[in-house]
């Protein structure tokens, strides 16, 4: 009686560890401030009382006064602070990091963390290039992590409400056309910070302007409502239109992809007069708009005219990118089909088409898998 009460205490003792192992925040380290969608990471990591998600461990960030100047802003110690990737990861250990740095140095970081383990989820868009694209995802795939790309709109219930209409409750019928509308009046017209508008508006840093900036929303959103079909063909056509204020890129851009029985147009733009993430999925027999993150309009057949709908938060698969990332690292969810590897690198090669598209005015073909 008395080992088969210890055995029971022992058992007892061992799940109680796991549960609360499981419990941990995941350990992150934070590759680059110069992103300033990392407010949303300092904010939740700093800020959130009571948030049980993620831990940061350690920052990689050359530049001293941008991670002091954060440093007053959200409270953490410049001892978090390293100046290079290498020691940040070698010194703290992280489970997982995320990049907010250029897009351009992407690559950099999952050469750094793919060897050593380390998961990685970079902002939108995964690279600069189709090229570095397929180099990063032979990296993750060689060392077996998560390299994940954050999109804002990953996170909004009306995208995957519509999507479960027009996929699983086939409420529209097969689709026919997607039209995607994001952007904003323009980085420096809403106020960035330096550090961010420098690289946002240099086409090696961001690979392209509003055309890569907003038109990989557009890019991802239908390649999953699309279940990862390639397009046939990318037509892009891009323009300056405040030159004095973006001389080296664009500031907008319309994408055109031609699908066997279903078109999509993407039109992202730093033009806009107010900002925007919304889109228009049209199947044969209805249509359902979404209009930001929970607010909706649909219209199926035979119904006389639209009606709004809203959707909620649980719609989603997480409250935000960083929740999400700690419960897949720690195998309590499963992975989302916008930010996953196999999704962002067609985005790339739909992206680096488009622009090649706008370069040479012609429309760009792609070589179909037999």
């Amino acid at each position: 009686m008395i080992r088969i009460a210890f055995c029971t205490a022992l058992l007892f003792l061992t799940q109680l560890a796991n549960a609360q192992s499981a419990k941990k925040p995941l350990r992150v380290g934070v590759v680059g401030l110069v992103h300033s969608h990392v407010h949303g990471i300092l904010n939740k990591a700093f800020r959130q009382t009571g948030q049980t998600d993620i831990e940061i461990v350690g920052i990689a960030e050359p530049n001293r006064e941008l991670a002091e100047r954060f440093s007053k802003q959200y409270g953490y110690p410049m001892s978090l602070v390293y100046p290079t990737i290498a020691e940040m990861l070698d010194k703290t250990k992280p489970e997982a990091a995320t990049d907010f740095g250029r897009i351009v140095d992407h690559k950099k970081t999952v050469e750094a963390c793919a060897p050593r383990g380390i998961h990685v989820m970079v902002e939108k868009p995964l690279a600069t290039s189709f090229a570095d694209a397929k180099q990063m995802e032979a990296l993750a795939k060689k060392n077996n992590i998560q390299l994940l790309t954050n999109y804002e709109t990953t996170w909004y219930g009306s995208n995957h409400k519509a999507y479960a209409m027009a996929d699983k409750e086939k409420a529209i019928g097969d689709l026919r056309k997607i039209v995607v509308h994001d952007g904003h009046q323009g980085p420096k017209e809403i106020g960035v910070n330096k550090e961010f508008l420098d690289w946002l508006t240099d086409p090696v840093t961001n690979g392209a302007g509003a055309l890569f900036d907003f038109g990989c929303y557009g890019a991802n959103l239908s390649t999953w409502l699309m279940h990862n079909q390639r397009p046939l063909s990318v037509m892009a056509v891009t323009q300056q239109i405040k030159p004095d204020i973006y001389p080296k890129v664009d500031d907008e851009g319309t994408i055109i992809l031609t699908y066997p029985k279903t078109q999509t147009i993407i039109q992202a733009s730093w033009n806009w007069p107010f900002a925007r993430k919304d889109m228009e999925v049209y199947g044969q027999t209805g249509y359902v708009f979404t209009v930001d993150g929970t607010r909706m309009r649909i219209r199926l057949k035979d119904e006389k005219s639209e009606r709004n709908a809203e959707a909620t938060q649980a719609d989603a698969p997480a409250a935000d990118p960083f929740a999400y990332l700690a419960k897949l690292i720690h195998g309590e969810t499963k992975p989302d089909e916008l930010t996953s590897l196999e999704n962002n690198v067609i985005v790339m090669e739909i992206l680096d088409a488009a622009r090649q598209s706008a370069k040479t005015g012609k429309a760009v073909l792609l070589k179909q898998k037999l």
